[in-house]
This record gives C-alpha cells, sequence and structure tokens, in this order.
C-alpha cells in the first residue's frame, strides 16, 4: 500500500503534491509487523530514512491515516473483525547504518595508521614478554606451556 496508494504515498511525503521528488526527501520502509494473538490489533514498525522533519511528517501522516488504512484492509482481506492499526517509528535500521559507520571508519583509521608504520607491533610485543616473564615463573608441575 504504501508503494501504490496515492493517499498513502501523500501522508507520508506531502512535498510530492508541490512536484518534490519522493525519493530525495525521506524514505520510509515498513521493517516489522506484528499481530496479535486475537487479530485484533497489527503493529506496524516504520523506518524513515531522512532528516528529523522528514520523519516527523511521515510518521504523523502515516498515524492520521490509520483509520484508512484498516478500512482498507477491511476491504481487502477477509476477516470477521478488521484488526485496529499501530504504526509504531523502529529505529533500529538507522542504527545499525550509523554502527556500521562508525566501524568503517575505525578500520578506515587502523588501515592509515599501519601504512603509516604506526602499528600496534610495539605494543603487542612489549605486552608479550611480560606476559612470558610472569607465566615463566610459575612452577606447577604437570602444566605444559606451549608458546
Amino acid at each position: 500500500m504504501l508503494i501504490t496508494d496515492k493517499v498513502l504515498q501523500s501522508a507520508v511525503l506531502p512535498e510530492a503534491a508541490l512536484g518534490a521528488d519522493r525519493y530525495l526527501s525521506s524514505l520510509t520502509t515498513v521493517s516489522d509487523v506484528e499481530v496479535s494473538a486475537d487479530l485484533q490489533v497489527v503493529k506496524v514498525y516504520v523506518s524513515v530514512f531522512g532528516d528529523e522533519r522528514g520523519k516527523e511528517v511521515a510518521l504523523t501522516g502515516l498515524k492520521s491515516k490509520a483509520k484508512y488504512v484498516r478500512s482498507e484492509l477491511g476491504r481487502r482481506m477477509k476477516l470477521r473483525l478488521t484488526p485496529e492499526i499501530r504504526f509504531i517509528e523502529d529505529e533500529s535500521l538507522e542504527q545499525g547504518s550509523r554502527v556500521i559507520a562508525i566501524l568503517d571508519r575505525i578500520k578506515k583509521e587502523n588501515e592509515e595508521k599501519e601504512a603509516n608504520g604506526q602499528g600496534d607491533d610495539q605494543y603487542e610485543s612489549s605486552n608479550q614478554t611480560e606476559e612470558d616473564e610472569e607465566w615463566e615463573g610459575d612452577d606447577d608441575e604437570g602444566i605444559i606451556y606451549v608458546k
């Protein structure tokens, strides 16, 4: 419905009616849907990629069209009772992309250090000799130490 329904598209991105490119302003995706055991409530987790204003507009628009979505589902599905629709913001995809960006930045910094010859080899070798000295002082019988 997010892809084909014009009412939902205008609710998620009202600027599209003014001629704005709907793919550049914000991107709205359904990340998960949970249905209660009694089929009375449907929680739709929505991820919105974009700026804070775009997120707020998209979520407000979707929440305002919850009754419309419920009536459309009632027309399309054969259920005794049409479930209540609740749109909930899901930030897990955005948080995941932030974590990946941080990890990529750290990897790039480590590669630059290795390229400049400033690796952690000196720290590792001095730390390793201290650990070896600690182990050599132990007189445990029956233990075989492998170096």
